[in-house]
C-alpha cells in the first residue's frame, strides 16, 4: 500500500479548494472521507490510497455514472476526480433509517426514484457477481464450508439479467437521504450496470422487509401490478444474500488480521 495522502495536499491540487477546512466522517468502510469546507460551500472527499478496482468503481467510473444520476436530481454533483479521490457536493439532508421503511409514503416515494434510477443510460460497465465472491473468497478465513459453497452455488447459477439497468447496487438506508426536494443517494461505489431487480432485492433483504412493506414498494416501482415479478425478485434476493454473506466474512477477515 502506499503511503497515505494527507486530504490538505489533494485539496492543494483541486481549483477553488486550496486551503478549505476539512474534518473526517465516520461510517464509510472502503475509503477515508472527509466533510469539506471552502468559505461556506460544503463538499465531501474521499481518499484511496491506492486507485481502486473491481467489484469497487475506479473513481473515474464513479464520478461518471454518479455525474449522469446527479443531473436528474438522483445524486449530488461531481467536482472533480482522479485516480485517488473523488470531491462532490455535499447532500444536505438526514440518511434514512429502518424506521422510514415502516412509512408507506416514503416507500412509494423510494419506488418512484428508483425507476427513474434504473431509466438512466447504461454505464458500459456490467456488474459481475461471480468476480466478486471470487475476490471475497481469497480474503476469508472461515471453517463453515457448507455456507461458502452453498453461496458459490448459488451465485455461479444465476442466469444473466434479461435487462440490464444503471443501477446503485449499494441501497442500505444510510445510502438513502433525505434531501431537500426529493429522495438523493450517495456513495455510487459499486454502481454498474446489473439485473434492476438486484436494488429492488437489496432493500427488501438487507432490511428484512415484510410483506406489506415490499408490496407498497413494488406497487410505486411498477405502478401497479407486480406480483408476475415475484419470482424473479426472490432469486434476486438469493442473490444478494449470498454476496452479502461472502463480503461479511471477508470484512470479518480483514478486520482480524489488522493489527
Amino acid at each position: 500500500m502506499s503511503e497515505c495522502i494527507h486530504p490538505a495536499d489533494v485539496l492543494r491540487g483541486i481549483p477553488g479548494w486550496s486551503g478549505a477546512s476539512f474534518e473526517p466522517m465516520h461510517g464509510g468502510l472502503s475509503n477515508r472521507s472527509y466533510l469539506v469546507n471552502k468559505d461556506g460551500a460544503l463538499a465531501v472527499l474521499k481518499i484511496d490510497d491506492d486507485p481502486r478496482g473491481a467489484p469497487l468503481n475506479s473513481r473515474h467510473i464513479e464520478a461518471r455514472i454518479q455525474s449522469a444520476a446527479a443531473e436528474e436530481g438522483l445524486a449530488g454533483i461531481v467536482l472533480h476526480h482522479d485516480d485517488c479521490c473523488l470531491l462532490t457536493g455535499y447532500v444536505e439532508g438526514r440518511a434514512w433509517g429502518t424506521a422510514d421503511l415502516c412509512d408507506e409514503r416514503k416507500l412509494q416515494q423510494l419506488g418512484r426514484r428508483l425507476r427513474q434510477l434504473h431509466r438512466l443510460p447504461l454505464s458500459g460497465r456490467t456488474f459481475d457477481a461471480s468476480d466478486a465472491a471470487r475476490l471475497y473468497l481469497r480474503t476469508i478465513n472461515s471453517d463453515d464450508t457448507e455456507q461458502l459453497e452453498h453461496c458459490v452455488r448459488v451465485i455461479d447459477s444465476m442466469p444473466a439479467p434479461m435487462n440490464l439497468s444503471l443501477c446503485h447496487n449499494d441501497l442500505v438506508v444510510g445510502n438513502i437521504i433525505d434531501a431537500e426536494n426529493d429522495i438523493v443517494f450517495i456513495d455510487w461505489e459499486y454502481a454498474c450496470d446489473n439485473d434492476p431487480f438486484f436494488d429492488l432485492a437489496t432493500v427488501a433483504a438487507h432490511h428484512q422487509l415484510s410483506e406489506r412493506q415490499m408490496s407498497v414498494l413494488l406497487r410505486s416501482y411498477f405502478d401497479g401490478e407486480w406480483t408476475q415479478w415475484s419470482s424473479q425478485l426472490q432469486r434476486q434476493i438469493e442473490h444478494y444474500e449470498a454476496l452479502l454473506w461472502l463480503w461479511n466474512e471477508a470484512r470479518v477477515t480483514s478486520c482480524s488480521a489488522t493489527p
